[in-house]
């Protein structure tokens, strides 16, 4: 009787570890990190002497991508938000040498969304969710990169609409993230 209520601990035990839902980082990392990825991008929009106000230069994000990915399994949801934040890192990659931040702040920037991203997706148990790339998803960035920062020059106004829409893209995965971690 002993064996068997051991054998059902270790097998517990092992479920467990193999659960993307018991990643440590993820439980106990994933919340600061993103409230620090946020906190640098305002710190960046208060830097910025911008005053483009127009919405028509902005992209939608793919809101029924979202709604789809929030249906999905602990990985899906982790697969998007790796996407996503890997499609950030991308795209501020790029030029951003008209925006008038500080290069220290878009370090920082990278640093912690690359760190999101990584340590995300190692607690993905079957990776194979990262071996196909949502392609709706990358258009999505690739429109943002060719639609507002091409044509508008990779200005300090194309920077600035870049930024919200990145801000709203990096609330959408933590939001997703954030459904799989224990509520406090």
């Amino acid at each position: 009787m002993q064996s068997r209520i051991f054998f059902a601990c270790v097998f517990l035990g092992l479920f467990c570890a193999c659960s993307a839902l018991s990643c440590r980082w993820m439980e106990h990392r994933f919340r600061p990190y993103s409230g620090n990825s946020l906190n640098l991008l305002d710190m960046m929009a208060n830097n910025m002497t911008n005053s483009t106000e127009d919405g028509a230069n902005t992209v939608p994000f793919p809101d029924h991508l979202y709604s789809q990915a929030s249906k999905a399994s602990a990985e899906g949801k982790l697969s998007f938000a790796v996407h996503i934040l890997k499609e950030v890192s991308a795209l501020f990659e790029e030029d951003h040498s008209s925006a008038s931040w500080q290069e220290v702040t878009v370090e920082n920037f990278l640093n912690v969304v690359n760190k999101q991203a990584d340590e995300l997706h190692s607690c993905i148990k079957g990776h194979s969710h990262m071996k196909k790339k949502n392609t709706k998803l990358h258009l999505y960035f690739k429109r943002l990169s060719n639609e507002i920062l091409a044509k508008m020059g990779h200005s300090a106004d194309a920077w600035e609409l870049i930024r919200r829409e990145v801000k709203v893209s990096l609330i959408k995965a933590d939001h997703l993230v954030s459904s799989l971690l224990p509520s406090n």
